[in-house]
């Protein structure tokens, strides 16, 4: 079937929008649906460059890891990509129903395919990876990213009593408040002055969502461990992203002289179907607006342009064939 698509031919360069032959489904459990919107996320990146850790290797290859299509009765669907298949990024694509769920009718496409996969990544690690209980509070290491603003905002959603969002972009740590954050941490380059700020709002927390990891993670986790009153209370660190770096120096004592765990939440982490299952009520969250989100659609004739252009705080942009 030809179709068009943003093909990537090297993981040295951005995909370009071509024709493209798509293979027919090869089951009953797969169908073709017309792609309306699907987000340029951070882990599309990093798929279509080949670093992330599910890569194959394999090329060409169509990005993209959700969307929103519409199926051949007309009802909307919201789909998770299978590794197996042609990627979202395309005017049609074949998807695993099994992976899907359906939309509301009127439902804001744009919108659902913006928000669906950078707060999945703390919806479910709130519900299912450590489920949070009732008051208890979390710090967001990260929160000025897109995915860490959503993280302040599921939090409290979820039940948080407190929620300290920690992050380097002044402008956007100051408009944390205004979305349910309780406190705020600038991360700086001066590790004293960081480290003295956290232990001041984030020295009893439950949880923490890290999606910076490197060393900004490493120090915070020592300078919450040691302004703790009870070292042997619970402290839950869940590991997400990697924006400060991919690897972590952490002294054994860490793990030795508190009640500390340390677990990844991504692909692997938690099953497929445990995502699925959540995804309804995140659906019905954004659409109700509960969980805020800024999206910019662009064609995706212009994918080339939209992939080299410098991203903008606070903004997601979309694909729309």
């Amino acid at each position: 079937m030809d179709i068009h698509a943003a093909v990537v031919n090297s993981f040295d360069n951005p995909p370009r929008y071509e024709p493209f032959d798509l293979p027919a489904p090869t089951d009953e459990d797969q169908e073709v649906v017309d792609v309306l919107a699907v987000g340029l996320h951070p882990r599309v990146r990093t798929g279509a460059s080949g670093s992330h850790y599910t890569s194959t290797g394999k090329l060409p290859l169509v990005p993209g890891v959700d969307g929103v299509g519409r199926r051949a009765d007309g009802r909307l669907v919201y789909f998770v990509a299978d590794d197996e298949l042609v990627g979202p990024m395309a005017t049609r694509t074949v998807i695993d129903s099994r992976h899907s769920i359906p939309l509301p009718d009127g439902a804001d496409v744009v919108k659902i395919a913006a928000a669906m996969n950078p707060a999945m990544s703390s919806w479910v690690a709130l519900r299912r990876r450590v489920p949070i209980e009732a008051g208890q509070s979390v710090l967001i290491l990260g929160a000025t990213g897109n995915a860490g603003q959503m993280a302040v905002q599921v939090a409290k959603r979820l039940g948080a009593g407190r929620v300290v969002g920690a992050g380097r972009d002044q402008a956007r740590l100051s408009a944390l408040p205004g979305i349910g954050a309780d406190a705020t941490v600038a991360l700086t380059d001066d590790a004293d002055v960081t480290a003295t700020a956290l232990a001041k709002e984030a020295a009893e927390v439950d949880l923490v969502i890290d999606y910076l990891w490197g060393k900004p993670a490493g120090d915070a986790i020592m300078a919450v461990l040691r302004a703790r009153a009870d070292r042997g209370r619970a402290l839950n660190w869940i590991q997400i992203g990697a924006m400060a770096g991919p690897t972590i120096e952490l002294p054994s004592v860490a793990l030795r002289s508190a009640n500390f765990r340390l677990q990844g939440n991504g692909q692997g982490a938690v099953s497929t179907r445990t995502y699925l299952e959540e995804l309804p009520s995140l659906v019905e969250e954004i659409e109700s607006g509960g969980i805020a989100v800024t999206a910019k659609a662009v064609p995706l004739a212009d994918v080339e342009s939209a992939w080299n252009a410098p991203e903008v705080p606070g903004v997601r942009t979309v694909l729309v064939p």
